[in-house]
């Protein structure tokens, strides 16, 4: 590879690939916008003393439905809950309650910390099932790029280690959507670790792929329309996690970012079967 940086910025900076992701960017906040205006939610509820310990709640229709509990992406260092409201009533009209949880981001904070954050969202959910009418028994995570890296550290994650009140299932299941499991190249990608500010050490630590292979089943998408790294990635962890890997759903006509489109489009083959897995797990 004789210029590294060049090669990884290349295959790394999704938004440049994209040409339109400004007007893709502005419909899914006008689109989440009138998902928060027209369903009942419960905004901004703190689970933690962190400004960007906040999480969203919306309440299936029925008592006692299954969780979906969605981390958005942006490098770790953009983007917001409230960007992905758009993806809300797709899941609802499925039977889930969904939450969408935001994090610190960078550079305030490193990624050790967003996923201490999203551990803290998920046990504070769970805690409380009985006062959003969930069920605790059916918590399903999804994420999508950086994101799904997060959702993927939820799934890695010994619940009793951090609680022993907490069950190690409190994961039913997960969709990874697009995601980053090996972290080694973003230190060749100078445009996102001048923020994330990642060293070697901490890039094998923060690796899903290097982990042992979770319980929790999972499956996982990555778009035909994105670069040979991002398809390497979800190859990558579906072959080291392959004890719970599910499926790899085919997005042939998909970029980075219309992969979360398709995950909230009833109809769409991303959507259909993600929702038929977690019902399935989750059951």
């Amino acid at each position: 590879m004789p210029d590294p940086i060049a090669y990884y910025r290349s295959q790394l900076d999704a938004r440049a690939a994209i040409p339109d992701h400004p007007y893709i960017f502005t419909r899914w906040v006008r689109s989440s916008e009138q998902v928060r205006r027209g369903h009942a939610a419960l905004l901004d509820l703190a689970y933690g003393d962190a400004d960007g310990e906040r999480l969203d709640f919306f309440p299936a229709r029925q008592a006692g439905a299954p969780l979906l509990v969605f981390i958005h992406g942006g490098w770790w260092r953009s983007l917001d809950k409230s960007d992905f409201s758009f993806i809300v009533p797709a899941w609802l009209e499925a039977g889930f309650s969904v939450a969408l949880t935001n994090y610190t981001l960078a550079p305030a904070a490193p990624i050790e910390d967003m996923v201490t954050q999203q551990q803290r969202a998920l046990a504070w959910l769970y805690r409380r099932a009985d006062q959003y009418d969930f069920d605790a028994g059916r918590i399903s995570v999804a994420g999508h790029s950086a994101g799904a890296h997060l959702a993927a550290m939820m799934l890695a994650t010994d619940w009793r280690a951090l609680d022993p009140e907490l069950p190690p299932d409190l994961l039913k299941a997960g969709v990874l959507l697009s995601g980053l499991y090996d972290l080694q190249p973003v230190l060749q990608a100078p445009f996102v670790n001048d923020d994330l500010r990642l060293t070697p050490a901490r890039a094998t630590a923060l690796s899903p792929a290097l982990l042992p292979a979770p319980s929790a089943p999972f499956v996982s998408a990555v778009g035909g329309l994105e670069s040979d790294e991002f398809r390497r990635q979800t190859a990558l962890l579906a072959e080291r996690w392959q004890a719970c890997h599910r499926a790899d759903l085919p997005l042939p006509a998909a970029n980075h970012l219309t992969i979360c489109d398709a995950f909230a489009a009833p109809g769409e083959t991303l959507h259909d079967a993600s929702v038929d897995f977690l019902r399935k797990a989750a059951h």
